[in-house]
């Protein structure tokens, strides 16, 4: 990565691998989220933004795209995406 201190979406870019890494740790292969490890990973970090979501094992298997019933990074990443589109939803239909 470049030198210097980095801007705000930055951050908030390399927070988002931090807290991946910081959950595959923990049971399965380093590097890949299992249910265990997503299940936690959503309840303590995203309760509000997924407390909408329903079952969590059905939406594991929704981003499990090669159905290995864990999650790489780039399937993490869906979610995030996801979760992204679904605020911008939200604040464009305040704005009307």
């Amino acid at each position: 990565m470049a030198s210097g201190e980095l801007t705000e979406l930055e951050k908030a870019i390399d927070k988002i691998v931090q807290i991946f890494f910081m959950y595959t740790t923990q049971e399965g292969k380093k590097g890949t989220l299992t249910a265990g490890e997503f299940k936690e990973l959503v309840t303590l970090q995203l309760p509000n933004l997924m407390k909408d979501v329903g079952d969590l094992d059905e939406k594991m298997r929704s981003l499990d795209v090669n159905n290995d019933q864990e999650l790489k990074f780039g399937e993490y990443w869906r979610l995030i995406g996801e979760l992204a589109k679904d605020i911008k939803r939200e604040k464009v239909g305040k704005k009307k």
